[in-house]
């Protein structure tokens, strides 16, 4: 009988190792293949991946990330290189989606586009967040998983597009959390403090969280920032408060994620928004 039980023993480790091994030869891709999808990816130790021109940064474990932006191509390809010497050039098809658009006629112009005097700060601080989303940090922290980063009622969505005086003004690219101002704001996912602004043009208190591999999440027109540029925060770990600076006409989060300059959908990576009773 104790042989028995050491041979099944010996059986089962070996099949569990075999399975390992299969899975470690093949690329595993999981999410949404939509437009504003982000995918989650593994692949073996030492698989080199690119998305069309775009080097794919791939983790020491294997893991890697990348996404699709609000008007996205129908069609990509994944080329991956093995270590042991193959390559694949994997088609992906990205589904389309349907976006919610606004008109609105017989505005004063000062509130389709800004003044021109302060232009000159709306460049600088745009080329400041566009510094710090390019940055391609190795670890990934996004490997946490992710929540909502505060509760309310959902008042704007990815992807909506509103056309002022017929002048068609930039997609939202976020998702709006109307709540109270004060309302808690916490990290979605494990992240590294970037930006830490209390008063930018359009967004005005401003935090952008580094999730690693050029994933970074924004969260903007906050009330309080609580966070330094620098500080490390665990998934739910505070930030600060909603609130209403900026640009906004009421009290809500504006909570948006890019892939480096690539637009995503955060509403793609949580579950509905749970009840602000529970």
């Amino acid at each position: 009988m104790r042989f028995l039980a050491c041979a099944i023993a010996v059986l089962v480790l070996c099949i569990s190792v075999a399975a390992r091994v299969e899975a470690a030869e093949s690329l595993q891709l999981d999410g949404q293949f939509v437009q504003g999808g982000l995918v989650f990816g593994m692949a073996p130790v030492g698989t080199k991946v690119t998305l069309g021109e775009r080097q794919v940064r791939v983790a020491e474990d294997g893991r890697f990330v990348f996404g699709f932006g609000r008007d996205a191509a129908s069609n990509a390809t994944l080329n991956v290189s093995y270590p042991d010497g193959r390559e694949e050039a994997r088609p992906i098809t990205i589904a389309p989606r349907d976006y919610k658009i606004q008109r609105i006629d017989g505005l004063p112009p000062k509130q389709v586009n800004p003044p021109e005097e302060v232009w000159n700060r709306i460049k600088r601080e745009n080329a400041e967040i566009a510094k710090v989303r390019a940055v391609d940090h190795p670890e990934a922290l996004f490997a946490s998983g992710w929540r909502w980063p505060s509760i309310g009622r959902i008042s704007g969505v990815y992807g909506s597009q509103r056309i002022l005086n017929g002048e068609p003004k930039r997609p939202h690219f976020g998702i709006d959390i109307a709540a109270p101002t004060g309302t808690p704001v916490v990290a979605p996912a494990d992240g590294i403090v970037v930006m830490a602004e209390r008063d930018l043009y359009y967004t005005g208190g401003t935090i952008i969280l580094d999730h690693g591999h050029g994933l970074t999440s924004a969260f903007l027109h906050m009330e309080d920032v609580e966070v330094s540029v620098g500080d490390r925060i665990g998934q739910g770990g505070r930030l600060g408060t909603v609130g209403s600076t900026g640009r906004s006409t009421g009290a809500h989060l504006d909570w948006r994620i890019n892939w480096f300059d690539v637009r995503v959908d955060p509403a793609l990576l949580v579950p509905p928004m749970p009840s602000a009773t529970n």
